[in-house]
């Protein structure tokens, strides 16, 4: 191999590595705002739902099957936001958000499980609130900046709903996934592209 050929391979070793340093300090923009705008509704028809359930299985159902809404319709409007913004959902800070946000999610699932087996239901929104606040904060972390700011709304409406009268736990939600969907998903979709 010549002396231009090594010169050669060496500007692309460091043309690669450059490019690998700038993807990872960049942050993940493909968290959808107008997702958020229609998870917030839907989580606000749940609340509304919910009001009316009977026992605390059919109030389980109605917010489980509005989770599973929820997740389904964040991922389609990220996919969309992706590939309009052209944004890879296989690059480094996309791998970095689902790797931080995934786990808190996986661990609500689990212990929801366990509260409802032991009968447990008024813990159950808090411990979903105070979850998703810290799978949306670190997942957060790689991404804009308002994200982990959402997240600590979570944590502090999770708080509240943990110590507060049960009463309360209904208006916590509706305010969680709800209200700071709806506020902050506005916010993103004004400011960071949709």
């Amino acid at each position: 191999m010549g002396l231009r050929a090594e010169m050669h391979e060496h500007a692309l070793d460091n043309l690669k590595y450059i490019r690998s340093t700038m993807e990872s300090t960049t942050a993940f923009t493909a968290v959808p705002g107008y997702g958020m705008l229609l998870v917030g509704l839907s989580a606000l028809l749940a609340s509304w739902l919910s009001m009316g359930a009977k026992t605390n299985e059919a109030w389980l159902a109605i917010w489980t099957a509005e989770g599973m809404a929820a997740i389904l319709l964040g991922f389609i409007a990220m996919i969309w936001k992706a590939n309009q913004s052209g944004v890879s959902l296989f690059s480094n800070p996309a791998r970095r958000f689902g790797l931080g946000f995934a786990p808190p999610l996986l661990a609500g699932a689990a212990l929801t499980a366990a509260a409802a087996r032991s009968n447990h239901y008024v813990e159950i929104p808090g411990l979903w609130l105070l979850l998703y606040g810290a799978g949306v904060i670190t997942g957060g972390v790689s991404s804009v900046r308002v994200v982990p700011l959402m997240g600590l709304g979570f944590m502090a409406l999770g708080a509240v709903a943990l110590f507060a009268p049960a009463e309360c736990n209904a208006i916590c939600l509706a305010a969680g996934f709800g209200v700071l969907h709806i506020g902050f998903g506005a916010w993103i979709a004004r400011k960071h592209g949709g």
